[in-house]
């Protein structure tokens, strides 16, 4: 099918203002528009019947108390093509608006929750996209669709018998994903601003700053935090790489260069690391810059969050999730008829099987680990007996059946940690998303350091931890810089180009095709872990190699850009919910500047010079460890002092947020008289 939305004749997608006859005509006064904005596109399977089609905007278009979605819905070309382009009137904007709690401008300028019955005394609420980001508007559009639910038993028109029959209240959208009908569901590109955010943003010379308010506004405030904590992040590195070469080539044995002998078969250590006054440093230096930096973390967070509109979110009020199955009644709180599901069946289920499953899979890394132990101990005795090139090609044999089967229990587990999920039947869109992260944010923290942890507290040989981190953060460094900056750049330079200019030169070309051909959204789940291994090394680890922080800086300088480059030109545009912080990532940044403490100390314990320093001083072994936990209890006590004595909002933001409260409680009660 061939299709034109527009007559300029430019092939970048975009949101397109389509021909106002060709939209459902709005009966509600206040929803009367100039111009009706192409937000979403329902990309349908290539053989679907007309009738098929027909019946699914009338769906859309339908009045939610006759089971629609309120919508308005563009067929594209014609009614055999196989695309719907859909867009909300503005009342339907408005009452979502509300019902997901965001807060906008009122007309003293103040940020209040929006309430759909004073929606008069807001700014600019006669115009959609002043008053709501196209994000927004976007994602509003997605979770309409997403609240299609049948009202009674029925066959979809055009889909054969099997699959094509709708149970009472069964999801629209995900039983026509099932049955072929939906191939998927994406937001549309706006390519002018899109453009004007790239120059802005990754094509401009200078290094820090990010123009966070054009990002929220286009990407959503989910991409916009990511952003803003890689920003805050990158900045707050520069004192920790500072000290890191002050330690590494001012003090003296700072470098921590580590030089191998082959005497007797045994490794030797000529600069064991920093000195006894270096390393004390920097562990008490990682302890204080880990807390303060999430503590600073938050009342940034919590500003954005005003800011953005999301200080006052009421998810728990919304419908259900699309994926989420019960026992039909009244929802007790907002007396809707929905699917319920008793928590404490929720809370079965995870106790008694989730837990279980995950403790199963992390004993199935120590095993792996421990076999990777066993088998190069093997080889390398089988070596020093035979000395022969075969023997010497088997040394590599065990770091290779290694990473095979970690890459393989990975793939195993994000599987099972995906249904494992879905069968926990989460409610809210926000506790399904914190559980499954948290379930893999498990494993893949416990496959990344249990083997330094391993070096350090068990072996307890600082020499060949140092050696592994340098390695790994090198290493980490430059495959990311390939995979997330020389790689996308060379294929959208160099094999994406040629294709574009093919478009260029044709104007007939659908407009659609481009955007659509693209790769959907991989998520932020792959770059919140990188950050978070990079503050676990920092902060666990930096007290043995000064320099971690050095390479964290300059690889995270190119980061951002890159990332950004990304978005912007290689992916589709996701969509993205409106959110007050960075959820459960920042639960784990959290927990890992706690166990941060920990680690520092036994390190600290462990290093030969502080070990020889004790031993000068006629401290005795029993004592050294007594010594260690006294200072570990002393530094975590300093910890939580410091986490008490800096609130999580700053004064403004707080009486911001019990004002906005405060006024949503006495809205209600206007609302009840």
């Amino acid at each position: 099918m061939m299709m034109s939305l527009d007559d300029k004749g430019s092939v970048q997608i975009q949101t397109k203002v389509l021909p106002q006859d060709s939209w459902t005509q709005v009966s509600c006064p206040c929803c009367v528009s100039k111009q009706v904005e192409s937000l979403v596109l329902i990309q349908l399977s290539d053989n679907v019947q007309p009738v098929t089609k027909r019946w699914l905007i009338s769906l859309i278009e339908a009045s939610k108390r006759h089971g629609g979605a309120a919508l308005l819905a563009h067929p594209g070309e014609d009614e055999c093509g196989d695309v719907i382009v859909v867009s909300a009137p503005r009342c339907t904007f408005l009452k979502a608006t509300e019902d997901l709690g965001l807060c906008k401008k009122y007309h003293n300028e103040d940020m209040v929750a929006f309430s759909y019955h004073d929606r008069d005394n807001f700014s600019n609420v006669d115009d959609m996209q002043e008053f709501l980001t196209l994000a927004e508007r976007q994602y509003i559009v997605k979770n309409e669709l997403d609240s299609l639910q049948a009202q009674k038993k029925q066959r979809i028109p055009g889909v054969p018998e099997a699959p094509g029959v709708l149970e009472a209240w069964e999801n629209i959208c995900q039983k026509l994903v099932r049955a072929g009908v939906i191939k998927d569901i994406f937001p549309l590109h706006d390519q002018q601003r899109l453009n004007d955010l790239g120059r802005r943003w990754y094509s401009k010379k200078q290094i820090w700053g990010q123009p966070l308010d054009a990002i929220q506004s286009y990407f959503g405030s989910t991409v916009a935090f990511y952003f803003s904590f890689l920003d805050f992040y990158t900045w707050a590195l520069v004192p920790p790489a500072f000290l890191g070469l002050v330690l590494t080539f001012l003090l003296p044995g700072g470098g921590g260069v580590v030089k191998e002998q082959a005497v007797e078969g045994v490794m030797e250590d000529d600069d064991d690391g920093p000195s006894v006054s270096g390393h004390m440093v920097q562990a008490v230096f990682s302890m204080l810059w880990s807390t303060l930096f999430i503590e600073l973390w938050k009342r940034r967070s919590s500003s954005l969050s005003h800011r953005w509109g999301t200080l006052n979110l009421a998810e728990r009020f919304a419908g259900p999730r699309p994926g989420f199955q019960g026992t039909l009644g009244l929802n007790p709180e907002t007396g809707r008829l929905e699917p319920l599901f008793p928590e404490w069946q929720r809370q079965l289920r995870v106790g008694l099987v989730s837990l279980p499953l995950v403790g199963l899979f992390m004993g199935l890394v120590v095993l792996g680990m421990t076999g990777f132990y066993r088998g190069e101990a093997l080889v390398q005795g089988f070596h020093q007996d035979s000395g022969s090139l075969f023997s010497g090609a088997l040394l590599y044999l065990p770091s290779m059946a290694h990473i095979v089967y970690t890459n393989m229990l990975g793939n195993v587990y994000h599987a099972v940690a995906m249904q494992l999920t879905e069968w926990e039947n989460h409610r809210e869109e926000s506790s399904f998303q914190n559980h499954h992260t948290t379930k893999v944010l498990l494993f893949t923290f416990f496959n990344n350091f249990a083997v330094l942890f391993h070096i350090a507290f068990y072996k307890q040989d600082l020499p060949l931890l140092r050696k592994r981190l340098a390695s790994m953060l090198i290493g980490n460094q430059l495959m990311n810089q390939c995979t997330e900056v020389v790689v996308p750049f060379m294929v959208d330079r160099f094999l994406s180009a040629p294709h574009k200019k093919e478009q260029e030169d044709d104007l007939e070309m659908d407009k659609l095709r481009a955007q659509r051909s693209l790769p959907p959204f991989p998520g932020l789940f792959a770059e919140y872990i990188e950050l978070l291994l990079q503050f676990g090394y920092l902060s666990l680890f930096s007290c043995v190699y000064p320099l971690t922080a050095v390479l964290l800086l300059l690889n995270n300088i190119t980061e951002i850009r890159g990332d950004a480059y990304k978005f912007c030109k290689l992916f589709r545009k996701p969509f993205s919910a409106p959110v007050s912080n960075m959820g459960v990532w920042q639960t784990a940044f959290e927990v890992l500047g706690f166990v941060s403490v920990m680690s520092n100390c036994w390190l600290l314990l462990l290093s030969p010079r502080v070990q020889e320093f004790c031993l000068e001083g006629g401290i005795s072994g029993k004592n050294i460890i007594l010594f260690a936990i006294l200072v570990e209890h002393v530094l975590i006590l300093v910890k939580m002092i410091l986490a008490f004595m800096i609130p999580d909002e700053p004064d403004w933001v707080r009486i911001k947020r019990e004002q906005i409260e405060f006024n949503s409680m006495q809205a209600l009660g206007q609302q009840k008289l």
